[in-house]
């Protein structure tokens, strides 16, 4: 059977794959395995989700499974996902519960766990929990039964943590920031204007069934005109649970995960922040990036793509930022996992601190044009062993030279090998990138 738990949690289409019964069962799970390792108190759990209107249903059940396992609940409502992962380290938590399916649509949902601390959980804990859905288990009584609460200040302290994070404040700054009618609809405004900003809100009144429709980090064009239509100086966009952000300039021009992450390393490293004068990008950041970094004399350590990869690498090596193409930004020293608003934040204390546009800082980096294939094939082991692939790669790559880059990645849960391929001009990376398309096609 597959693994019930993806790179990011459970998801799936909500009351279908990702029923009531099986949070509840999750939730329990958790429950039972977080006493069994620590049995010196009972479990304490944040539970948090987005808008989208399943989150009601499932977050009902998920309080019941803590409870039922002895864990006590504290529910903060609707927050961003990095507000959970703060909250759990900030209110002493033994767990986190997230209940949200992201930049998803909304018919879906996902259930992110946090260990205490704030922590993803690793791979040995998820298994345990999984093991353990099916497992008996003596249910307690009485006063071992777990209490539900809600926490009032939850959103004002997360608000908080962020302002506390800026480095200096965001006066003079006209920003338009898109929240997805998600996680974000409350904190993202509240914060930016708290830290100076005059903040035009759109996208921000989530009604159960508008989270992510044409709107967030997947569907910039209503950002980009309301930067031009109200003159602003920049626009953010979140996804749905707001873990990540990408940005528009001045001109609606996209800033994307790469050029905030060489924006942000910039100024760590003039402000004595940037440990190693190095971060962390994965095998999806474009060689652009790569080549700028570089000519400033700062260090790239990569990884395989998924913000848990880096998160890993991070840890390991100390380094103090790190993060993807897609807008998920870590800062290790502000948060335990990807957080869009303290991105946000810091991408526009930069701006505010130099006095120059958006554009300008974003420019130390040129992208390069990146064309991205998904072939589907009949067993992706067979390709990734096939000399004729191989050979065809190698002269790509001897055509490109270090004007270019080629990649090719088998899909986690597909029979599909994505051929990407970087290049001077996108008529050059195409033509590349199909010409390969067609080799692993035929394997």
């Amino acid at each position: 059977m597959a693994r019930l738990f993806g790179t990011d949690g459970v998801r799936g289409l909500a009351n279908a794959d990702l029923t009531p019964e099986l949070a509840m069962s999750v939730a329990a799970a958790a429950a039972r395995v977080l006493a069994a390792r620590d049995t010196s108190h009972r479990p304490v759990a944040v539970v948090g989700r987005d808008p989208r209107a399943s989150g009601e249903m499932l977050q009902a059940a998920v309080a019941a499974g803590l409870a039922s396992a002895g864990a006590d609940v504290m529910q903060v409502g609707v927050v961003p996902t990095p507000a959970v992962a703060f909250l759990v380290g900030a209110l002493g938590a033994d767990l986190g519960v997230m209940i949200s399916a992201s930049h998803n649509p909304m018919p879906d949902n996902g259930i992110k766990l946090f260990a205490a601390g704030g922590h993803k959980l690793p791979d040995a804990i998820e298994d345990a929990i999984e093991a353990g859905l099916d497992s008996p288990a003596e249910r307690p009584t009485g006063a071992g039964v777990g209490r539900i609460y809600d926490i009032a200040d939850a959103h004002d302290r997360y608000v908080a943590h962020l302002l506390a994070a800026v480095p200096n404040r965001l006066d003079g700054l006209k920003v338009v920031v898109d929240c997805a009618n998600g996680a974000a609809w409350a904190a993202a405004p509240q914060a930016y204007r708290e830290a100076g900003a005059e903040v035009i809100a759109i996208h921000a009144l989530p009604d159960g069934e508008n989270i992510n429709d044409g709107c967030g980090s997947t569907h910039l064009d209503d950002l980009r005109a309301a930067v031009l239509a109200e003159g602003a100086d920049l626009g953010i966009a979140h996804d749905g649970d707001a873990d990540r952000c990408l940005a528009v300039d001045a001109t609606g021009a996209v800033i994307d995960g790469d050029q905030i992450m060489a924006v942000l390393a910039l100024a760590m490293r003039d402000a004595g922040e940037l440990v190693d004068d190095s971060f962390v990008v994965t095998v999806m950041s474009n060689l652009g990036l790569h080549v700028a970094m570089r000519d400033a004399g700062l260090k790239l350590r990569t990884t395989a793509v998924g913000d848990r990869y880096v998160l890993e690498e991070l840890r390991a090596t100390g380094l103090a930022l790190g993060g993807e193409q897609s807008g998920h930004v870590l800062i290790p020293g502000h948060a335990t996992t990807g957080d869009g608003l303290l991105t946000a934040m810091r991408l526009m204390a930069r701006v505010a601190a130099t006095g120059r546009p958006l554009a300008e800082l974003a420019g130390v980096m040129t992208r390069m044009p990146q064309v991205l294939v998904n072939v589907k094939v009949t067993d992706k082991a067979t390709v990734a062993a096939s000399p004729l692939v191989s050979s065809a790669v190698a002269a790509v790559e001897a055509e490109l030279g270090d004007t270019g880059r080629v990649l090719l990645r088998p899909s986690g849960t597909e029979q599909l090998v994505r051929v990407m391929v970087e290049a001077p001009s996108e008529e050059a990376a195409q033509t590349a990138a199909d010409r390969l398309a067609a080799v692993v096609a035929g394997v």
